[in-house]
């Protein structure tokens, strides 16, 4: 069983197109060896570190970021492009606050500990990214977990406490002192990794290596 370390964050756009190369990749490997396993844990990232608990308006933060409407529409199509090809459709315009997202890593780091978070990780990129839902709410984020088959009442009580925020913080810390600095990194064994949401082919490379 080889694991991967998915270094992202739930508001990065190419990290949710790095979930399907991934899966694409592996898939690559499986042609050749159908009995390769893998399964991923998920690694925390602030890309927006400074955001308010409460979050803020998602399109200004944007233009004011990549200097104004025109670069912001050009990234959106970029990443609408690319995300085509693996059936995902993003609906930018739905989004109405940039995610505080401590409260959504805390999330993960719980379900983590009671098995394997990706239908979780799924479903908050899907609310991020095409429900436009605000995912640094944690009744929204209680809920999402419910629907992925943890306790929901749990979750709640978890989210309402300060549990898991040092380790997600001092997480998150250990990241970047590794020395990421873009997100999806998928780091593999042996001190391996692959940076940016790359091509499943090189993706599936890596995970020869590593295997």
């Amino acid at each position: 069983m080889l694991t991967v370390d998915i270094v992202s964050d739930i508001v990065c756009p190419w990290c949710f197109i790095g979930t399907r190369r991934l899966a694409a990749a592996i898939e690559l490997v499986r042609r050749d060896d159908p009995g390769f396993t893998c399964r991923t844990h998920w690694r925390p990232f602030f890309l927006n570190p400074d955001t308010p608990p409460e979050g803020e308006p998602y399109l200004p933060f944007l233009e004011r970021k990549f200097g104004g409407r025109a670069p912001v529409e050009a990234l959106f199509a970029r990443v609408r492009a690319a995300g085509e090809a693996y059936g995902l459709d993003y609906t930018f315009g739905a989004i109405r606050l940039r995610a505080n997202t401590l409260r959504a890593h805390r999330l993960i780091d719980w379900a983590q500990r009671q098995g394997s978070a990706d239908a979780l990780v799924e479903r908050l990129f899907v609310a991020q990214f095409q429900r436009g839902e605000h995912v640094g709410d944690p009744g929204l984020l209680a809920r999402i977990a419910g629907e992925c088959g943890f306790d929901a009442a749990e979750a709640a009580r978890y989210l309402a406490s300060g549990q898991g925020e040092a380790e997600v913080r001092a997480d998150e810390r250990q990241m970047r002192a590794l020395g990421v600095r873009m997100i999806p990194t998928f780091l593999l064994p042996g001190g391996r990794a692959v940076v940016g949401a790359e091509d499943p082919a090189v993706l599936a490379a890596a995970l020869r290596r590593a295997a």
